[in-house]
């Protein structure tokens, strides 16, 4: 009964997805709503799978700099692995659940020097934060709630002084006396002093316009000048004149006036006052926050200083009894039962039902976490196609600590399948980049983008297995989908399994001839077109008439650079253009050519074909294109159609009156 029972303040699991691991929440509030259901106001907090890359180094350096400081004893790489599981960040974000979807208690703390990393996984649903992550700015802040425990924040304790040892210490250095209670002053002489105190105060008031303002009636400047504020000055000034009455009367009342003390209470104003209750309600007593969203022009000093003295007001008092009836409307408590359906990813004999999750997994599969081959229950876990599964304990941690015991590779795809928000950490080009929905051509240009080289090495089991299980494996439909992934558990257990039979019949292998490097390289240099240099601080003026322009034959094919048309002698450039008296082609000798550097490489040449170039297209027969197309390093000579051309036709010269008064006839 009391494991069911969700208090405010409880940090519980809420469950809102059967697939996805739970979500930490900490109860605010329970609010019957009007259709008799309970809704809970939680706290949000995030788990490292929520948060991008960038924070999770964030925190694995401040987790590094905790344990050089708390000097932690060693742990496994495993340990280490599960330990961020169980740190979870603080947030400021609240929501609204429903409370049927909790599924459980667990335990938040926050980390101190004085815990040991290891005694939290030994508890059962234990957690810890350090750190407060803001969901709007996605920023990682250390809390400002720390407790300052540890060897660093103790205090130094002198040894003591032997019998009849002199202390040498300064002591006007280390403290100064303020009150002297073996003063010669009576109780009734001090009692008399502080009223003058008072009535001086009240006197300076009445000369003060603001105070005035502040305070119109007499009563209200009696009751400010007799704050703590105003006994404080006069205690001190009988003390600084060595509790003389005369001396510190005068002192009192100078020779400019009445001295005139205030605390904070007197110097904000109304407005500023309820700025910060409104403060206060939101943010509660983290003072820095106070100040920089509502208050920035006071110190923070200023702000504590007022929150103390504000809470010794009528106004506390009355909004304490408010926020006291509130709470006594609201729900303290719910109780919730034990969550027993079953769950959706549950894998179901092949034999039971068709359609069920689990009809199309294969026998043999291990767990991925524990490698278990025997379990109770086993779960889907992952993608679909993966076939990939979790025992029954490792199903229950992954739902309360969002990970799997072990690291694995198939814990990123599976968290990338789950979530929808699990790219919000990529930059644009790498999240197009990763979806299918995205075209080859559009794919390799973003990829192009990315000045890394990913080389991917076989093994000589990895290219017997393409070959051995090409029936399970598909090349040719991995090669077309290469965002599908691939069960290699699966294929590596079917080529053991044949790899003993097909060592009999060896594999005809028939041997290619390729050519030497060398070769191709000097190939590949006498077709690359020359970039022209050009004048540093010049630019290249571009004609735009030229889009209009016949290109000859540059439209055909794109990737053919062309020397001649049909014959004549005019060198092309790479993109259809002639080429100026003043630039080289690629046929003439290269003195010395210029390196062109992979990072400064210029954007894809985009062809437009003209009337001209799309006639002389279509005067190509089908084998011809089919040709080109298969070889487009060849020149390709294409004999022009012959254009008939009309010999203009003289138009007779107007003839112009003598008169200019006449108008003007223009003969077409």
């Amino acid at each position: 009964m009391a494991a069911n029972m969700y208090r405010v303040g409880d940090y519980v699991y809420f469950e809102n997805s059967s697939s996805n691991p739970y979500l930490v929440r900490r109860i605010e509030e329970l609010n019957k709503t009007a259709n008799g259901n309970v809704e809970a106001k939680v706290v949000c907090l995030f788990r490292r799978r929520d948060i991008s890359s960038s924070l999770n180094s964030l925190a694995d350096s401040n987790a590094r700099e905790f344990e050089e400081e708390s000097k932690q004893p060693g742990v496994s790489e495993q340990q280490r692995h599960q330990l961020k599981h169980r740190e979870l960040f603080l947030s400021r974000q609240f929501e609204s659940l429903p409370a049927t979807h909790i599924r459980g208690k667990c335990s938040v703390t926050l980390l101190n020097e004085t815990d040991i990393l290891s005694q939290y996984l030994e508890k059962e649903d234990c957690f810890f934060y350090s750190l407060v992550f803001d969901p709007v700015q996605k920023t990682l802040l250390a809390d400002q709630g720390e407790i300052r425990v540890g060897c660093k924040y103790q205090a130094e304790i002198p040894d003591r002084l032997a019998e009849g040892e002199s202390d040498n210490r300064n002591q006007q250095k280390m403290e100064m006396k303020v009150w002297d209670p073996d003063n010669p002053l009576t109780d009734r002489q001090i009692d008399q002093f502080l009223v003058v105190a008072r009535a001086v105060g009240t006197f300076a008031r009445a000369l003060d316009c603001s105070s005035s303002i502040r305070q119109p009636s007499l009563h209200m400047s009696a009751a400010a000048a007799s704050r703590d504020i105003t006994l404080f000055h006069a205690m001190d000034t009988l003390q600084r004149n060595g509790y003389d009455l005369a001396k510190a009367m005068s002192t009192l009342v100078p020779q400019g006036g009445p001295v005139l003390c205030r605390d904070e209470m007197e110097e904000w104003s109304a407005s500023e006052a309820m700025l910060f209750e409104e403060a206060l309600e939101k943010y509660g007593k983290d003072f820095n926050d106070i100040r920089q969203d509502f208050l920035p022009w006071k110190s923070l000093a200023s702000i504590v200083q007022f929150y103390y003295m504000w809470k010794t007001t009528d106004r506390y008092i009355q909004q304490k009894r408010l926020k006291a009836a509130e709470a006594d409307s609201k729900l303290k408590q719910v109780y919730i039962p034990t969550y027993t359906k079953p769950n959706p990813n549950q894998i179901v004999s092949v034999g039971s039902k068709p359609g069920m999750n689990g009809a199309g997994f294969q026998k043999g599969l291990t767990c991925e976490s524990c490698h278990t081959t025997q379990s109770a229950q086993w779960y889907a876990w992952g993608p679909p196609n993966m076939q990939c599964r979790l025992c029954a304990s490792c199903w229950i941690y992954w739902k309360k600590y969002g990970g799997l015991k072990t690291p694995t590779q198939l814990e990123g795809a599976a968290r990338g399948t789950t979530e929808p928000h699990s790219r919000s950490h990529l930059s644009r080009p790498e999240a197009q980049s990763l979806s299918p929905y995205t075209t080859s051509a559009n794919r390799a240009k973003l990829l192009a983008k990315n000045r890394q080289t990913f080389l991917l090495q076989t093994t000589k089991l990895t290219r017997l297995a393409r070959r051995m299980c090409r029936d399970l494996l598909q090349p040719r439909r991995a090669a077309r989908r290469p965002y599908a992934p691939i069960n290699a558990n699966a294929i590596k257990a079917e080529c053991s399994i044949r790899l003993p039979k097909a060592a009999k019949t060896p594999l005809k292998i028939h041997p290619l001839v390729r050519l030497p490097l060398a070769t191709i390289v000097k190939d590949l240099v006498a077709q690359a077109p020359l970039k022209p240099k050009t004048p540093r601080g010049t630019k290249t003026p571009i004609n735009r008439n030229q889009l209009t322009q016949n290109r000859g034959l540059g439209g055909i094919m794109v990737k053919r650079p062309y020397e001649t048309m049909a014959g004549a002698g005019v060198p092309f450039s790479a993109n259809g253009r002639p080429l100026a008296s003043g630039i080289r082609s690629s046929s003439q000798p290269a003195a010395k050519r210029q390196k062109l550097n992979p990072a400064d490489a210029p954007n894809p040449v985009v062809f437009v074909a003209t009337k001209d170039t799309r006639a002389l297209r279509k005067a190509l027969t089908h084998l011809e294109m089919r040709r080109a197309a298969r070889r487009p390093n060849l020149p390709l000579k294409v004999k022009p159609p012959l254009i008939a051309v009309r010999p203009p036709v003289p138009l007779p010269a107007p003839s112009h009156p003598a008169s200019t008064n006449e108008p003007i006839v223009l003969e077409d």
